[in-house]
């Protein structure tokens, strides 16, 4: 009998997180794993737009919009690559005087699109833990939405810049009175300034009271691959699971990492964040997973906050009996 192997495309972001499977060091036994690397935008659109890919790292945000919208066409396993803290991506204009998200409430704040899970759980932290009140608010976003145009939530007072202008130009311009951005513009100290004189500390402090670490993306497959194919997910779980492993295993070594003081950063995360923060397991990420849900129900991208096991494949939300060594 001949035997083939199962052939999966795989597209993931370039870090160190999944760098083990992007360099062949993780494989998944069975299936012939071909592992492309494409930033964020383009990654989260072709995959939810149109399914370019069996399995896919993707925005939460967007993903949740095309999960209740067109059911049953993507599921998920509990592998998250990318978390990131929040309140360093919250700019303002160096001729600004804001200091603090109260000053920013009746006034215009730039997006991307509605739907980036960096701007969901901003506007969340700002609302939850600053107490603004986002219908207040002006949203003006940049770009067209990853998950579709499925319909602005009409609560909220939003617009779209005019054609050819950013909104982190109008930022610089004063034409806006904040921005919240995913990454770190260029004109980041020329131009734009952070709102928070030190983010890195409202980070910590949110961190300790909250002790969640908002998760940006997870990993869906195509549920017409996953269905054909069911041992798949567990599998491929598991594959990301052994990456990260080894990404933790050389950030702990100070031979390995260029940072005088990366050891000093590594025992300080250990101490406010566990041995291991970005936990690829339901569970343990439900919390996280239910305030970003709960986000995205109140900031209208979906009408109902799903369970958390609904969200993954059954064959992730338990785990296999091992040998047990003697």
């Amino acid at each position: 009998m001949t035997h083939t192997t199962l052939s999966v495309s795989l597209a993931v972001g370039k870090s160190d997180l999944n760098q083990a499977l992007l360099d062949g060091r993780v494989t998944v036994p069975g299936a012939d794993l071909t592992v492309l690397s494409y930033p964020s935008p383009e990654r989260h659109w072709r995959m939810l737009r149109r399914g370019d890919f069996a399995a896919a790292e993707v925005s939460l945000g967007a993903f949740l919009a095309v999960r209740e919208r067109e059911p049953g066409r993507f599921v998920a396993i509990p592998a998250f690559p990318h978390r990131r803290f929040r309140h360093s991506y919250v700019f303002v204009g160096d001729g600004s005087t804001a200091r603090r998200p109260g000053q920013l409430a009746g006034g215009r704040i730039g997006l991307r699109t509605w739907t980036n899970t960096a701007g969901v759980w901003t506007r969340g932290i700002l609302q939850d833990e600053y107490g603004l009140d986002l219908r207040k608010i002006r949203w003006v976003l940049q770009d067209e939405d990853t998950a579709g145009e499925g319909g602005l939530p009409a609560a909220f007072d939003i617009e779209r810049v005019a054609p050819g202008e950013t909104v982190v130009d109008l930022t610089v311009r004063g034409e806006l009175d904040a921005l919240i951005y995913p990454e770190i513009p260029d004109v980041l100290g020329d131009g734009l300034r952070r709102l928070f004189d030190d983010s890195h500390a409202e980070e910590m402090a949110y961190v300790e009271k909250t002790g969640t670490f908002p998760i940006m993306h997870l990993v869906v497959l195509r549920a017409d691959v996953v269905g054909a194919h069911p041992w798949l997910a567990r599998d491929l779980l598991t594959a990301f699971r052994a990456s990260k492993d080894i990404a933790l295993d050389t950030v702990r070594d100070p031979r390995r990492v260029c940072l005088a003081w990366a050891r000093d950063a590594y025992e300080q995360q250990r101490r406010l964040m566990g041995p291991d923060p970005w936990a690829y397991d339901a569970a343990v990420s439900a919390p996280a997973l239910e305030t970003a849900m709960r986000y995205c129900r109140e900031q209208g991208i979906v009408h109902r906050a799903p369970a958390v096991e609904e969200l993954f494949h059954p064959s992730t939300l338990d785990e296999p009996p091992r040998y047990v060594r003697a």
